[in-house]
């Protein structure tokens, strides 16, 4: 396989365009790429400045629809982005959870094997499962992959792309790769609750909206699990990488990470009110305050957390020459910055 940018015969399928990574995907497929651009997703609130460009089609459709799976797997790249990935929803929504995140990835690797597509399949940081909070690198090939008990539901995000991830990897007559994102960040990110979502957005934008509200920033479980952020920006550059090297990605799994920003989301929340308040010019006593909440209160029964997820990207090094470069603090100011742009008139 061999894939120029700039040959405009090439077409690209994206689904879950109209999310935070495929709205920035897509940006950059534009912007670097002649590549055409078959944009799927339920809605498109992200790339309203996107509608009517020559190089993208459209589609409102489900990949649950064996019709979209079809004709997504018509173009020789696709990159599925489609998945219920918030947190909130593993406990009260398990069934969707596992749909969304096994049944119809492998319907759509099936399409794809048919079609002769290669398929980019999005998995997470959350299949390496119940780690402790000993320092541990997380490699691609060798880490194990240890889950919680059934009980605890909270596990039916990460068991559902597991075993997404070993389907498609058993699939003999198909071009694959697999990517796991460790906690992407940056413009764009999931949602307010209340203005254009419901219930618990991820960590960052949880806490982002808690600061435009002047509400308590909570620590679940006094915030002493640690994670790995990732700029969005790297994370593109790192698909672009992908991209641009099918013959050494194909049938590989990459970790999509930056081990340098690692840090407890006590520290992350620190963090976060002091660059709030140098955005907005104010002394810190007056942004709002921490507040620890336990588990069980915040998420409800069934919740149990990975307490450190520390990616290895030796192997995206060494078979794509890529390394992720965006500080932390950068990231965290431009994502602050645009959702007060984003959402301040509207609090």
């Amino acid at each position: 396989m061999h894939f120029s940018f700039n040959d405009p015969s090439v077409s690209i399928a994206i689904v879950g365009a109209g999310g935070f990574i495929g709205s920035h995907l897509v940006d950059a497929l534009i912007e670097r790429t002649t590549w055409r651009i078959f944009a799927v997703d339920l809605d498109f609130d992200r790339l309203q400045h996107r509608l009517h460009h020559s190089r993208v089609d459209f589609l409102c459709g489900d990949l649950k629809n064996e019709e979209v799976a079809l004709r997504i797997a018509d173009c020789p790249i696709v990159v599925n982005l489609a998945a219920i990935c918030v947190p909130s929803r593993y406990m009260l929504e398990t069934k969707e959870v596992i749909e969304s995140n096994y049944n119809h990835p492998v319907s759509l690797a099936l399409a794809c094997e048919k079609s002769g597509s290669w398929l980019i399949h999005f998995s997470t940081s959350e299949v390496y499962g119940r780690t402790s909070s000993e320092p541990c690198l997380l490699q691609e090939d060798t880490s194990p992959m240890t889950l919680g008990p059934i009980g605890a539901s909270r596990w039916s995000y990460a068991c559902a792309k597991q075993l997404a991830e070993r389907y498609i990897a058993s699939l003999e007559n198909l071009s694959w790769t697999v990517l796991r994102p460790f906690n992407f960040i940056g413009p764009r990110m999931d949602f307010m609750p209340g203005i254009d979502g419901e219930g618990i957005p991820r960590v960052l934008a949880n806490f982002c909206a808690a600061l435009l509200r002047g509400e308590p920033l909570l620590l679940v479980d006094g915030g002493h699990s640690r994670r790995s952020f990732t700029s969005i920006h790297d994370a593109i550059h790192f698909i672009f990488a992908v991209l641009a090297h099918p013959d050494k990605s194909n049938r590989e799994a990459f970790n999509i990470g930056n081990p340098d920003n690692e840090l407890s989301i006590e520290a992350l929340a620190t963090l976060m009110r002091s660059t709030y308040a140098s955005l907005r010019g104010v002394s810190l006593e007056g942004i709002s305050s921490v507040q620890n909440v336990d588990a069980k209160t915040y998420y409800g029964a069934g919740y149990e957390d990975s307490l450190r997820r520390i990616p290895s990207i030796e192997k995206s090094q060494r078979l794509l020459d890529y390394t992720p470069k965006e500080p932390l603090e950068i990231t965290l100011k431009e994502t602050l910055s645009w959702f007060i742009d984003h959402y301040g008139s509207v609090l």
